[in-house]
């Protein structure tokens, strides 16, 4: 097998989107979560070593990227903007499923969009996919402008009947508020996207050798149903953290 250029990766993320990525508390240059647990598991079956670092913003992170001061972008969605200056590896391992979050104790029959319909929701962003922001421009009333957590504790006090958010890291904030047993996500979801690894083009590592060995890697990773496992660990992790002093170790 050829070798690649680089013994070295530098990639980053999101800086605060558990339980994908974070700022690890012990380190806080570094990234930690299910990604980077990925791009670790990568670079030992390539042989290559991966840091995932800090930025202060995914814009941030982005920006690194696409100008080649950071070689790769774990969680990239996929556009044709950035088309322009990455290289997106196949398959995506992660998705970023939008989802209709309920009370436990107040759930209802969900199968389809229109079982929305006189229902009080509310969202904390209007970023779905456009077939369904116009489906509820014209058919649901839906609450905007409060954050997530000021809209999960409106639905544990039944001013709302559900909240659109993302599946994971909703997950993760109803560990950090201890509603985990009280919040239940509905399927199928709303609507899901994957979330790619991306190879920047100023890249000195970015050679034909590595983007194979990427796809190749993923594929199988995929296959063998790491995502799930890396992301329900990190889920627990994350609880773990926000139970322990900031002082105590998270390893």
């Amino acid at each position: 097998m050829a070798a690649g250029k680089c013994e070295r990766l530098v990639a980053t993320g999101h800086p605060d989107y558990p339980p994908f990525s974070w700022r690890d508390p012990q380190n806080p240059q570094r990234l930690i979560g299910a990604q980077a647990d990925l791009l670790e598991h990568l670079g030992k079956e390539l042989g290559v070593r991966i840091e995932m670092l800090y930025n202060r913003s995914w814009d941030k992170a982005q920006e690194e990227v696409r100008s080649g001061r950071i070689d790769l972008l774990a969680g990239a969605a996929l556009t044709l903007v950035d088309l322009e200056t990455m290289d997106y590896v196949y398959p995506p391992i992660f998705s970023r499923a939008k989802v209709v979050w309920v009370r436990r104790l107040a759930s209802f029959p969900y199968i389809e969009w229109a079982d929305l319909r006189e229902r009080r929701g509310a969202m904390a962003s209007s970023d779905f996919a456009p077939a369904f922001d116009e489906f509820a421009k014209a058919n649901l009333s839906l609450e905007q402008g409060a954050s997530l957590t000021q809209l999960f504790q409106k639905l544990m006090l039944g001013e709302v009947d559900y909240v659109l958010h993302e599946r994971e890291p909703g997950q993760a904030l109803a560990y950090t508020l201890g509603m985990q047993d009280d919040l239940l996500a509905l399927s199928p979801p709303i609507s899901s996207e994957g979330l790619y690894l991306s190879l920047s083009h100023n890249s000195a590592c970015n050679d034909p050798w590595l983007r194979g060995q990427l796809a190749k890697k993923m594929t199988e990773l995929a296959a063998a149903g790491l995502p799930e496992d890396l992301l329900q660990r990190n889920l627990l992790r994350w609880k773990e953290q926000r139970l322990r002093p900031a002082s105590a170790s998270n390893q």
